[in-house]
Parts: C-alpha cells; structure tokens; sequence
C-alpha cells in the first residue's frame, strides 16, 4: 500500500463520518491519524458536542469490533480487563475476557472511575496485552482507546493521574459549532434523520481491521528528514526549560509527534513530512504533558497558550 491509497481511505473515512458529525473538521482529522499510527486519544468537551457520536460513527465505518464502557465511581478493574471464573464442571478456573478485548474501545467519561480501574488501561494502551491472575493476554491488533471526559463537572470525578495521561498520544479539545453547522445539525433532525439512529445515515464500511493494519504499515515509509527530527527534539527540549513549565513534555512525546507527523503526511497524499505537519498537531500531543507553573495558571496562561509560544521561538526548517 502506496500513501495514495492511505489518502483514500483517509478521505472516504472523512466523508463517511460527515454524514452524522457535522463540522468537527479536525476532532474527525486526529482521531483518523491516532487510528493510523495505532495512538489513544482523549477527547474532552461540554456534553452534547458529538464526542461518543464520534466514536459510535467510526465504529460503523471501520469494519471492527466495538466496546463501549461507561466510567462510573463503582467500576473495578475486573470490568474492564475481566476475571477467572471457577468451573464446578472441570474443577478449574476458566479466563473470561472483558470489554477491553476489542479492537475499538470507547471510554466514555473516563475521569469518572477512580485511579484503580483507570491504571486497569495502562498495560492495555501502552503493551497491547492485558496481564490478569499472573497471565498475560495478547489484544487483537488494531487497538485504540479512545476516552472521553466533560471538564465542566468535579463532584464525583477524578483527575487522571500523570501515567495515564502520558499514554494518550493526543487530547482534543472540542468547541461549540458555528451558526451554519448548528443550523445543518438542525436541518438533520428536521428532515428524519435523528443521529440517535445511525442505520438512517446509510454509513459505509471503510477499513477493515487488517486494511487499518496495512495502513499503518504504510506510514512507516514516510520519509522524515533529520532536520525535522531535529525540530522536534528542540520543541519538546524547550518544554522542559521554559519559563511557565514546570514539567516538560517525556520522550513519549516526540515520538508521537513523530509517527502522527508521518500519519498526517500520508493522510495527504505524501510520502515525507514537512515542518507544518509538526505545528498542526503538536498542541494535540503535548497539552496534555504540560504541567505550568503555579504563577502562569493565575496569570491565565494556558497550556496552548504556551505551545504556541514555544513553536514560536524554535526556528522550523526552511527545507
């Protein structure tokens, strides 16, 4: 497979989630790179912004298996990645899979389950195993998580802990619709089409699970000039000495921004990546690895605020 025919599928993918979500440009752009270098994603946003349409869309359109775990106080651990079940039968226990053995995993409301069962994703996302009773259990590959969480509400959540964050290779943040898209969501709803309902949209199946498989391959020989390994490594050194950081982005960091460099320029049709694909996409990678200095967040100054800066200050290549 060429980066033509990983703009193809990028393209079609694209067209058949826009017929339910409308605008949203780049939260459907991101989610379809993170797909294709195989990288989780959280999506924070008020309710209401399409965030689980999302993903209920892409599950139609990919030909993959689908999960969806609702977050709640009293989810344990067990839930997710399952639990040895003891068989009177055969007299042994026998492994039965959770939700988490799925090649798509929605986690709806993540920040709602306590640390115990949100450190159950982290062998998952990282590994992509599951080790449960002193066993360790393959995933099927293709494998995302994709999370999201409301970041209005703080009786009965809990912040994520820094381990876990560190595993998402973007956190996208969704914003209202414009006038015009709000009117074509009405529009939707006018003319019968309740998003509610996806058979009505007449969604087509993109990608199969070893199409994504071969898509990601595909991205691995997309060039990346050692100049553009350099801009990266000096974006992700500044974070770690700049003025309102406290702590800076890990080496997990540039290589996200890496491979989703290389998965952007595939999505457009080429085969190198070029410094504009590192700018569009480094606020996805780092927001979430940015802790600021207690003195900048009184002043106001968010971590996008500060990205912006530091791309500012480190020089792109002019090849």
């Amino acid at each position: 497979m060429d980066v033509s025919q990983v703009a193809d599928y990028f393209q079609r993918a694209s067209a058949e989630i826009g017929k339910v979500l409308v605008g949203q440009h780049e939260l459907v752009e991101a989610t379809l790179i993170a797909l294709f270098c195989e990288g989780n994603v959280l999506i924070e946003g008020v309710p209401g912004l399409g965030k689980t349409l999302l993903v209920n869309t892409l599950s139609k359109v990919l030909s993959c298996r689908f999960k969806r775990v609702q977050f709640t106080p009293d989810l344990m651990p067990s839930d997710l990645t399952g639990h040895s079940i003891y068989n009177m039968a055969d007299r042994q226990f026998h492994f039965s899979a959770g939700p988490i053995f799925t090649n798509l995993l929605l986690a709806d409301e993540i920040n709602r389950a306590p640390a115990k069962t949100q450190s159950a994703l982290l062998e998952a996302m990282q590994e992509r195993q599951v080790t449960v009773d002193g066993t360790t259990y393959p995933l099927e590959r293709p494998f995302l998580t994709i999370a999201t969480q409301n970041p209005l509400e703080q009786e009965g959540t809990y912040p994520l802990p820094e381990a876990q964050l560190d595993r998402f290779m973007f956190k996208l943040l969704v914003g209202y619709p414009s006038t015009p898209e709000e009117q074509d969501i009405l529009k939707h709803y006018a003319e019968g089409r309740d998003a509610r309902d996806l058979s009505r949209f007449d969604l087509a199946g993109v990608l199969s699970g070893p199409q994504v498989l071969e898509v990601q391959q595909a991205t691995v020989a997309v060039i990346v000039e050692p100049s553009i390994i350099n801009y990266i490594s000096g974006i992700i050194g500044r974070t770690r000495n700049w003025h309102s950081v406290a702590v800076g982005a890990s080496p997990r960091a540039g290589v996200n921004i890496l491979l989703a460099a290389r998965a952007m320029a595939a999505c457009h049709g080429r085969n190198f990546v070029v410094p504009d694909d590192v700018k569009e996409l480094s606020p996805w990678v780092l927001r979430h690895r940015l802790r600021l200095r207690p003195e900048a967040e009184i002043e106001g100054i968010s971590p996008d605020d500060t990205i912006r800066e530091i791309l500012d200050a480190v020089e792109a290549p002019r090849k």
